[in-house]
């Protein structure tokens, strides 16, 4: 896997995601392990001071698969607002988790089914709530 580039998160989104795995079911699980693991690599900054370029909870970005060439628009969300038919990927999903805090032009590996290794690409980011000033999302 390629080495894992530093990340921007937005202290509200840390919050919400961290009283997410709080829930039992959730706690000790491995996709909390990675997003704990996630947080404690980031830079944490105020919703306000967020940079513009990066995806946050609920932005929309365009990716691409760069082992496949596939593109997609994907909009990061919270479980309960998931749908991978309309590109809403959960946090809770590999590729979510491996999306959250990433800049415009930064990629990432992430797992694929059968233990298949893509590297996802953020092309362009289309919508973030900080950026819109739509901190209550």
């Amino acid at each position: 896997m390629a080495t894992r580039s530093s990340i921007t998160l937005s202290r509200l989104d840390v919050e919400r995601i961290e009283a997410l795995l709080e829930a039992p079911a959730l706690r000790d699980s491995p996709v909390a392990s990675r997003l704990r693991a996630e947080f404690d690599r980031a830079e944490i900054v105020e919703p306000a001071d967020m940079p513009h370029d990066v995806v946050s909870m609920n932005s929309s970005a365009d990716c691409i698969d760069e082992t496949s060439g596939k593109r997609y628009t994907l909009t990061l969300v919270y479980p309960k607002d998931a749908d991978a038919d309309a590109g809403r990927v959960s946090v809770l999903a590999p590729v979510g988790s491996a999306l959250l805090g990433l800049r415009a032009g930064q990629g990432i590996d992430w797992p694929g089914e059968g233990g298949k290794t893509h590297r996802l690409k953020v092309t362009a980011i289309h919508y973030q709530p900080e950026a819109a000033g739509d901190l209550h999302r």
